[in-house]
């Protein structure tokens, strides 16, 4: 469902993603961990077609993001981080508004944003505007209208990033069940998701892949078994080599 070959990002002289390649099947939950700079968002933006790519390719059911970017979208569902929200809009009225921009119309419209309220629940505050909701409820307005389409594929950028410990538990959930019959990609900081939401994940530091596997996998490979240890020990090799001293 994804598949990403040899993906580089280089800003001038410094490259933020460095060759990376790795998969995600239909039915699989794929954490991509990594310290803050590490090329998280920035290969996300490259699968989903927001940054062209250095040199690499990404492909979404078999589509090229490079050669063919506009059907290739047709199979993503994005929530980019910080997504944006129109705040003067109704929850209601801005996931008919975003259905529209994705081609739906008519009953097939009516049913796409229905399906997002029930599945996100959010049909308590279907009617409110986005200005009044809660951080959590605009996340999930946020999340609602990535589904909208109904794609193969889910990129999900910090999906739980600023929620309290009810809501993370419940996008972990919904991811969880999602993940059942599509191909999910989501970045994470936070280590508990792993175990909480993922049935793999990739850790990645300086723009490469220094960790692969099942959770419980990684937890093996740590030796301690603690994630957090191992996590550590891929991700800190700047400082120690650096010889740094408290």
């Amino acid at each position: 469902m994804i598949e990403v070959d040899s993906l580089t990002k280089q800003f001038g002289t410094k490259t933020a993603v460095d060759h990376l390649s790795f998969a995600v099947n239909k039915g699989e939950v794929l954490g991509f961990l990594g310290p803050n700079g590490a090329g998280k968002s920035t290969t996300m933006r490259m699968i989903t077609g927001f940054f062209p790519p250095t040199s690499g390719d990404a492909k979404v059911c078999g589509i090229s993001i490079v050669d063919r970017p506009a059907e290739a979208k047709t199979k993503i569902g994005y929530l980019p981080e910080s997504a944006p929200l129109y705040r003067d809009m109704t929850v209601i009225g801005f996931l008919r508004f975003c259905a529209a921009i994705r081609g739906l119309s008519g009953g097939a419209k009516k049913d796409a944003v229905e399906r997002a309220i029930e599945t996100c629940s959010l049909a308590s505050v279907a009617a409110q505007s986005i200005d009044t909701l809660s951080k959590g409820y605009r996340h999930r307005t946020c999340l609602a209208q990535a589904l909208l389409h109904d794609p193969e594929v889910l990129i999900l950028d910090e999906p739980t990033d600023g929620l309290d410990p009810n809501q993370k538990h419940e996008v972990r959930q919904l991811i969880k069940r999602l993940g059942k019959t599509k191909a999910i990609l989501f970045s994470t900081h936070i280590l508990e998701e792993v175990e909480a939401a993922c049935s793999r994940a990739v850790i990645v530091d300086r723009g490469v892949i220094v960790a692969d596997g099942t959770p419980a996998e990684l937890i093996a490979l740590s030796g301690s078994g603690s994630l957090t240890d191992l996590f550590r020990t891929v991700t800190t090799r700047d400082t120690e080599s650096a010889g740094v001293r408290n």
